[in-house]
């Protein structure tokens, strides 16, 4: 699904984008909920990045990606942790590209996400390749989402994989 939101581009710098788990839903200006399975999936742009939201019966899990006031965590280029009965992985990293290939990556990606029964990706006003986008996706028993932050004003692309599974013997 792909939307235009209708904000000011909030997180002007691949630099200011901050990372966090467990925090409430925010408020959102595109939602996509999803059913992978036996997990509620909900897919949220914010008007400054992304949310996710994961609940199954296992527990709940919630991660958040944006320019967050106040926030002491810069994004991190990876995470591994338990998070309740799961194992959470998270890897960041950030591509610095010309003029004339982010144009190209942007438009492959959203098209990529705006074809996608799992995707839902939103462009922000003044700039069509200022973009926020994500893709869910259930595979081996895990859930998995990936994540794109484009900021053409400076040529950078950040990318997120985040991948959530249930620990061997934990319990359901």
């Amino acid at each position: 699904m792909l939307t235009t939101l209708k904000t000011t581009y909030t997180d002007t710098r691949a630099a200011d984008l901050a990372w966090c788990l467990g925090k409430g839903p925010l408020p959102a200006l595109a939602v996509l909920d999803l059913r992978l399975a036996d997990s509620a999936v909900q897919l949220r742009l914010l008007g400054a990045s992304h949310q996710v939201l994961l609940e199954e019966e296992a527990g709940t899990c919630s991660e958040t990606v944006a320019c967050l006031p106040g926030s002491s965590t810069p994004l991190p280029l990876g995470v591994a942790k338990r998070v309740g009965a799961w194992e959470y992985e998270f890897a960041a990293r950030v591509e610095t590209l010309s003029q004339g290939s982010f144009a190209g990556r942007a438009q492959e990606l959203l098209a990529l996400v705006a074809e996608h029964p799992h995707g839902l990706a939103g462009t922000f006003p003044g700039s069509p390749h200022a973009f926020t986008a994500l893709l869910a996706q259930r595979q081996n028993g895990q859930i998995s989402w990936r994540t794109w932050h484009a900021y053409p004003q400076e040529g950078r692309l950040v990318a997120t994989r985040t991948r959530v599974g249930l620990r061997v013997g934990a319990p359901l």
